[in-house]
């Protein structure tokens, strides 16, 4: 085998690269073959194996591009079909957007390379999964103010990984995906050590299988009836002032028809304006109602403050307790502008015009809805571990409103709604997702969907959540936790290894 891989043409290893690449899209919703992860990421770090850091740099970007020219293939309808983009200018934004994000592999391959030079061929097994996951972090927690999407532990919510989820999040379950992958590549490459390496992969994945049973939070109270609506507005027509009207009396309707719910949430800007144009005409009747019925209803519209014109996307609960949560972590290029002023010049310059919204900041307090207090997120947030944990030991359970309608039929909104299911099992919450148009869902502490509204239907989804109490090991400690034992304990034997374990060093 190594005399195959050393002999075997670069270039036909970046194609074969490629397509592994496309190989991990597969093992993530709407497709959901969670074992082609394992077998995906194997054959990529059988390929940084006896190769040099540039060569390992170029199969990672190729593996990158296969990975995100297929798993965010939804910019592009996002560009051209919702954002009045041209198909030259959607199609280059959607190419560039991929073709930089894949630029993380490729570090993650040159990076691997060359700590491997210095250490013997057993420490790669540490290596490759803390290199990978490190970079992981820092795409989706730091860059552009984080894009998480494609992390390898959300493709494993249904496998024997996703017992490790409460317990480590997204990035300690996807070191331990990503090692298993490792210790296979090495068993492939190396043929040594096979029975070490088997009976770790089956005690890894056997103690998956018995956390899958653990249950880290425990019911307070009586169930709560809830329903979400799904109004199925159009994106075309969403925001067209004379659609106002239909539009909220639409909402109006699918909610006199649920009000023995105590719950109702409607979706992220289910009214199209400004609280100061429908307070008066229209939220403060419909409060009345919901007051005289005992139900709460969670709305989402803008809201702008009048001294410092700074805009907000907002929840508002209706009923008991009024008061309004505002989105704090932002979609970069959808809700504000970074890299300013480069960025701002670019989309002026092919034609594209976004919004600009303000962060309401991470000391807001939490909304109380049904008789107990919430953790609200809107939208993009949900993508977050960090924000769904941030005082989640006071919430009994977890709200997220989101609009998915500027991706038509594509996979984001089936990949939107697994990274939802994540913050219900990293949390141990039960989660209401509402959206416009899908997909909204009910789901349950263990991650599992309860109940799913189809997608472009309008719908009511009526159900019944307990509140929950206690904490999982991950919302205790959080993601900065993790990456730090992995990043010490890296750094650690890089050090043993380079002064205590080896008199010399071979390179490879």
């Amino acid at each position: 085998m190594v005399l195959f891989m050393a002999t075997f043409p670069p270039l036909r290893w970046a194609l074969l690269n490629l397509l592994a690449g496309i190989a991990l899209t597969l093992s993530f919703a709407p497709f959901n073959y969670f074992y082609l992860a394992f077998f995906s990421l194997a054959f990529l770090f059988c390929a940084w194996q006896h190769c040099t850091a540039w060569q390992a740099a170029l199969y990672g970007y190729c593996y990158g591009l296969g990975l995100f020219g297929v798993g965010v293939s939804w910019v592009f309808v996002s560009i051209y079909f919702y954002g009045s983009g041209e198909l030259f200018s959607s199609l280059l934004l959607t190419s560039l957007f991929s073709a930089f994000w894949a630029l993380f592999p490729a570090l993650a391959g040159y990076l691997s390379v060359r700590l491997a030079r210095f250490c013997n061929s057993q420490l790669l097994l540490i290596i490759l999964p803390v290199v990978w996951i490190l970079l992981e972090y820092g795409r989706g927690f730091w860059l552009l103010n984080g894009f998480p999407w494609l992390q390898i532990a959300y493709s494993q919510l249904d496998s024997p990984y996703a017992g490790y989820i409460p317990l480590l999040g997204v990035y300690g379950t996807g070191f331990l995906l990503a090692f298993s992958a490792a210790l296979f590549a090495h068993l492939i490459v190396q043929k040594k050590h096979f029975p070490l390496i088997a009976g770790s992969l089956v005690l890894i994945l056997g103690t998956g299988c018995l956390l899958n049973h653990q249950h880290w939070t425990v019911k307070i109270d009586a169930p709560i009836s809830v329903t979400l609506i799904q109004g199925n507005i159009s994106q075309e027509q969403k925001w067209q002032q004379n659609s106002l009207i239909g539009t909220l009396m639409a909402y109006q309707q699918l909610t006199n028809q649920h009000w023995d719910s105590q719950l109702i949430v409607w979706p992220e800007t289910a009214i199209p304006a400004y609280l100061s144009q429908v307070d008066v005409p229209f939220l403060q009747p419909l409060e009345q109602q919901a007051l005289s019925h005992g139900t709460d209803i969670i709305v989402s519209l803008l809201e702008k403050d009048q001294q410092t014109e700074a805009v907000y996307n907002s929840a508002l609960v209706l009923g008991k307790k009024r008061a309004s949560y505002r989105k704090n972590h932002l979609l970069p290029f959808g809700e504000y502008m970074p890299l300013q002023p480069l960025s701002g010049w670019v989309l002026n310059a092919i034609g594209l015009r976004l919004d600009d919204f303000s962060t309401g900041g991470t000391t807001q307090p939490l909304l109380e809805a049904a008789g107990y207090p919430i953790v609200t997120s809107i939208c993009y947030e949900d993508a977050f571990g960090s924000e769904s944990i941030r005082h989640v030991e006071k919430a009994a359970y977890l709200v997220n409103l989101t609009n998915d309608a500027w991706f038509g039929r594509s996979i984001e909104p089936h990949q939107h709604l697994q990274m939802a299911r994540m913050r219900a099992l990293e949390s141990g919450r039960y989660l209401l997702r509402a959206t416009n148009t899908g997909a909204t869902a009910i789901i349950a502490p263990n991650g599992k969907l309860i109940a799913q509204a189809p997608l472009f239907i309008t719908t009511a989804l009526s159900g019944v959540i307990f509140p929950m109490t206690g904490l999982t090991p991950y919302a205790a400690i959080g993601d900065h936790a993790i990456i730090i034992v992995l990043f010490l304990g890296l750094f650690c034997l890089l050090i043993a290894e380079k002064f205590y374990l080896r008199p010399s060093h071979a390179t490879t």
